[in-house]
C-alpha cells in the first residue's frame, strides 16, 4: 500500500490560491499606503506635504542598506522561513494598526515615520521571501510555470490593491481598513500553511551573480523607470481627483475602477504572453500606458467620464506591468541565482525606491508651485499638478520602453 504524500514535501504541488491571497496581503500594505497615508496625515494632523515627502524619502534611504541585507537574511533563514514569515506578518499588521487606528502618542510626523519603518521593513522581508519561494515553486508547475504562478500571484496582488484602495471608504475610515488588514493577514498565513518549505529552496548565491548578469541588471533598471510612473500617479492621485477634476468623493470609485481593470487585464496579458511572447506583450502594455497618461494631461474640472476611461486604460496597462515584468525577472533569477532571495532583495529596493523618489520630488515641488491640498488653487498650480500627474509618467515610460526593447531576453517564460 503506497504511503500518502506528507504535507510540505518537496514534490507537493504549490497551492496557487494561497500564493494569490498572500500576494493580496502584501499589495494591500504597499501601494495603498502611498495613496492613503500622506493625505490622511495632512487632513487629520495637519502635517505639511513637504515634511511628509521628506520623511518618506528618508525612510527609503534605510532601504539602501536594509533591503539587500534582508535578502541575505531570507537566504540564511530559508530552513525557518515559515516562522520568520509569521513574525514579519505580525509586525506589519501591528504597525498598520498603529499607523491608522491609533492616535499618535508623540508628534504625528515622528509616529508616521516609526510606524512606516516597521511596515516597510516587514513588507520588504516578506516580499523577498514570497518571490524567492515563487521561483522555487514555479519549477514544479506544468508548462510555463513562472508565468502561470505570476498570473495567480499578480492577479491576487491587484485584487488586494483594489480592496485596500477603497477600504477606508467602505469600512468607514482608515481605522476600519487597519482592522481589516489584520484579518487579511491571518487568512493569508493560513492559506500558505505548508508552502514555505514545500520546495527545496536553493542556497543563496549573494548579489554577485545578479549584478554581474547584464540581463538581470537591465531588468532592474527597466523596473525602476517602468514603476516610477505608477509611483507618480499614486502619490498625486487623490490630489488630482479632488483639485484638478473638482470631484471630491469620487476617489474611491476611480481607484476601484483602476485596480479592477488591472485585475481583469492581468490574466489576459498572461495568456497573450504565452502565445506571443512576454517581452512583446509587455511593450504593448507600456504603449497603452503612455496613451492613458497623455490623456490625463488634457483634463480639467468636470471631466469625470473621460477620467474614468483613462482609469480603465491605465489600469489595464498596469496589469501587464505587474504580471509580465516580475515573471521575466523571476525566470532570469532561476537561471543566474536559483536561491533568488538576494535578487528579489534588489527588486524590492528598486520597487520602493520609485515611490520614495516620487514622494520626495513631487510633494515639495507641488507645495513650492503654490498648490495647497483641500484649498482653491490658481491655474498655474493646477497646470503643474496635471503635468506632474500625466506628463512626467509619459517621459519615464518612453525610457523604459527603449531599455526593454534593447534587452536580449527570451520571449517565452
Amino acid at each position: 500500500m503506497s504511503e500518502a504524500p506528507a504535507i510540505g514535501r518537496a514534490d507537493s504541488a504549490p497551492r496557487l490560491p494561497g500564493f494569490a491571497l498572500f500576494a493580496a496581503l502584501l499589495a494591500a500594505a504597499g501601494l495603498p499606503l502611498y495613496i492613503h497615508a500622506p493625505k490622511f496625515y495632512v487632513d487629520e494632523y495637519g502635517v505639511s506635504l513637504a515634511a511628509l515627502g521628506s520623511a518618506l524619502f528618508a525612510l527609503r534611504l534605510i532601504d539602501v542598506v536594509q533591503d539587500p541585507l534582508l535578502g541575505r537574511l531570507s537566504a540564511r533563514l530559508k530552513a525557518h522561513r515559515a516562522a520568520s514569515v509569521g513574525v514579519a506578518v505580525a509586525v506589519m499588521a501591528a504597525a498598520m494598526l498603529g499607523l491608522f487606528a491609533v492616535t499618535p502618542p508623540v508628534a504625528p510626523l515622528l509616529w508616521f515615520a516609526v510606524m512606516l519603518v516597521l511596515v516597510f521593513s516587514a513588507f520588504s522581508y516578506l516580499t523577498i521571501c514570497f518571490y524567492a519561494q515563487g521561483v522555487a515553486s514555479a519549477g514544479r508547475l506544468p508548462g510555463q510555470g513562472h508565468l502561470r504562478l505570476a498570473r495567480w500571484r499578480e492577479t491576487g496582488a491587484l485584487i488586494g490593491i483594489c480592496a485596500a484602495a477603497v477600504a477606508p471608504i467602505v469600512l468607514g475610515g482608515h481605522g476600519g481598513f487597519a482592522v481589516a488588514f489584520v484579518l487579511l493577514a491571518g487568512a493569508a498565513m493560513l492559506a500558505m500553511t505548508g508552502q514555505w518549505q514545500a520546495a527545496d529552496v536553493p542556497e543563496g548565491t549573494g548579489f554577485g551573480p545578479v549584478l554581474r548578469d547584464a540581463v538581470a541588471r537591465r531588468l532592474l533598471i527597466v523596473a525602476l523607470f517602468n514603476a516610477t510612473p505608477v509611483a507618480v500617479s499614486s502619490t498625486l492621485f487623490l490630489f488630482f481627483v479632488e483639485s484638478r477634476l473638482q470631484a471630491p468623493g469620487w476617489e474611491g470609485a476611480y481607484l476601484l475602477l483602476f485596480f479592477l481593470s488591472a485585475a481583469v487585464a492581468a490574466p489576459v496579458w498572461g495568456q497573450l504572453a504565452e502565445t506571443h511572447g512576454a517581452k512583446r506583450v509587455l511593450l504593448a502594455g507600456m504603449v497603452l500606458s503612455i496613451a492613458a497618461f497623455a490623456g490625463a494631461v488634457t483634463l480639467g474640472a468636470g471631466d469625470l467620464w473621460a477620467f474614468g476611461v483613462i482609469c480603465v486604460a491605465s489600469g489595464a496597462a498596469l496589469g501587464a506591468d505587474m504580471t509580465l515584468l516580475p515573471a521575466l525577472f523571476a525566470r532570469r533569477m532561476a537561471q543566474v541565482s536559483p536561491g533568488a532571495a538576494e535578487g528579489f532583495g534588489l527588486w524590492s529596493f528598486v520597487s520602493k525606491l520609485t515611490l520614495a523618489l516620487a514622494a520626495v520630488a513631487l510633494l515639495p515641488l507641488l507645495e513650492a508651485g503654490g498648490f495647497r491640498a483641500g484649498q482653491d488653487n490658481d491655474a498655474e498650480a493646477l497646470r503643474l499638478l496635471s503635468l506632474l500627474y500625466g506628463g512626467l509618467p509619459c517621459a519615464l515610460k518612453l525610457i523604459a520602453i527603449a531599455l526593454l526593447a534593447r534587452t536580449p531576453i527570451k520571449e517565452r517564460i
